[in-house]
């Protein structure tokens, strides 16, 4: 699970495959100099910084009443929910969440960025704000993690809108994740040259995102240390047993079932090469009662791509199971 790019396909069995449809390295579209003084205009929240063991994890919490809880993936940050914020705020507490290493949190260079920290640090979140039925917003890795959250704490959360995610095991990557993962030659792409986040900014959209948009994405990671997390994201894709976030990630696998009759909405970018619609599928299979919204239309940054659509699918969504 990363934004655009960490991806857990829905096939459980089988050995660890590279793959891509068609995909070749001229789909890795040019993308123009931004200017980093125009995103704030689209993303004017306060930060407030949550401690954790001395390191500060950021968010944004805007409006009153009930809480929708906002759970990024990577390689962006809270950020990308700057349209739900904005719309959902004069009727609910709208709470968006850096993971450590992102947006506006803590970038620290000796910490253990893995699947089971950021589910305790959400946890711990949620038990320091007091939150309680919550509806979790999640997307790419968000899913996984906010789900892992659900899973240690399920009375506080409600309802869950959960778009282009896993939360399951897979041993499917797509090809241009894979070559992030190589030794050496990873660490140089995704942290040295940022071809990570700038890539996203093309490859996770049907349609061109404005300059503030594209600034907006790439200002927390402007720097081979401030990237630090976007790369780890990447190597915590868990495609074996052997793998350090396998163990996790089964566990919250395991415990999604006891959510099966809770209200849960999934909205989809159909166009999303890396979750794919066989992702949809399977969370299909398993939340029969589910209700979808498919954009096709939309790829992976489908807040970007469909944002005024996505917002009325949970609007209606969150007025019907209220």
């Amino acid at each position: 699970m990363g934004d655009c790019c960490d991806s857990f396909s829905a096939l459980p069995r089988g050995a660890p495959r590279a793959l891509d449809s068609g995909w070749t390295f001229a789909d890795v579209r040019y993308t123009p100099p931004v200017s980093h003084a125009d995103w704030k205009s689209e993303f004017p929240f306060t930060p407030r910084f949550f401690d954790l063991d001395g390191h500060r994890y950021s968010y944004v919490d805007e409006g009153q009443g009930p809480v929708l809880l906002c759970v990024h993936g990577n390689p962006t940050w809270s950020f990308a929910w700057r349209g739900v914020i904005s719309a959902f705020r004069d009727s609910h507490r709208v709470i968006a969440v850096d993971h450590i290493g992102c947006g506006r949190s803590d970038k620290p260079r000796d910490y253990e960025y893995r699947l089971a920290r950021h589910v305790e640090n959400l946890t711990r979140f949620v038990d320091g704000l007091g939150l309680e039925n919550i509806t979790l917003v999640a997307h790419d890795w968000g899913g996984c993690i906010g789900m892992g959250a659900a899973v240690a704490r399920p009375d506080r959360f409600g309802r869950f809108i959960l778009m282009n995610t896993a939360a399951f095991r897979s041993r499917r990557i797509p090809l241009r994740i894979a070559v992030c993962r190589i030794p050496g030659f990873g660490a140089l792409a995704v942290r040295g040259l940022n071809g990570f986040s700038r890539a996203a900014l093309t490859m996770a959209v049907e349609r061109p995102l404005s300059p503030a948009a594209r600034a907006g994405y790439l200002a927390p990671y402007d720097s081979w240390a401030h990237r630090i997390a976007v790369h780890e994201f990447v190597r915590d894709i868990p495609l074996s047993p052997a793998h350090r976030s396998y163990e996790t990630l089964a566990e919250v696998e395991v415990g999604l079932v006891q959510f099966v009759d809770r209200p849960m909405l999934l909205p989809w970018g159909m166009r999303d090469w890396c979750f794919t619609p066989a992702f949809l599928r399977e969370w299909r299979e398993r939340f029969p009662k589910a209700r979808t919204a498919e954009f096709a239309d939309a790829g992976h940054y489908i807040f970007d791509d469909a944002g005024d659509r996505l917002i009325a699918s949970m609007r209606e969504f969150i007025d019907a199971t209220r």
